[in-house]
């Protein structure tokens, strides 16, 4: 990543999603009628990131999430918070980004499990 080593990305999910229990019981406040996301952070551009959950089937709740019902990356939700220069400040704008759309009202699933 030119000028830092981090950076967060968020990736559009389908609605259905909010199907999924663990999706709810994480989004009880949510708005049905907005859209829902992954947010996530790598070392990595954020389009090989999400290439990889793509095609790595892993077997943890987050690749799950994303393998089911990945839309699209939404870099109009992310870009302007990148680069992050270490790996604790891209943990902290990771969950601040993932609160900041929860309190919008969208449904948010984060690759750390915050927030609960």
């Amino acid at each position: 990543m030119p000028g830092g080593k981090f950076c967060v990305y968020v990736i559009e999910l389908d609605k259905s999603v909010a199907n999924v229990k663990e999706f709810r019981e994480r989004n009880p406040d949510m708005n049905p009628n907005l859209p829902c996301f992954y947010v996530g952070q790598t070392r990595k551009h954020p389009a090989v990131r999400d290439k990889e959950h793509r095609i790595y089937k892993y077997d943890n709740p987050s690749d799950r999430i994303l393998n089911g019902y990945w839309v699209k990356r939404r870099e109009d939700l992310y870009a302007k918070y990148n680069p992050i220069p270490n790996l604790e400040e891209a943990i902290k704008r990771e969950e601040w980004l993932a609160n900041k759309l929860k309190s919008e009202g969208h449904g948010v699933w984060v690759g750390l499990g915050i927030p609960k």
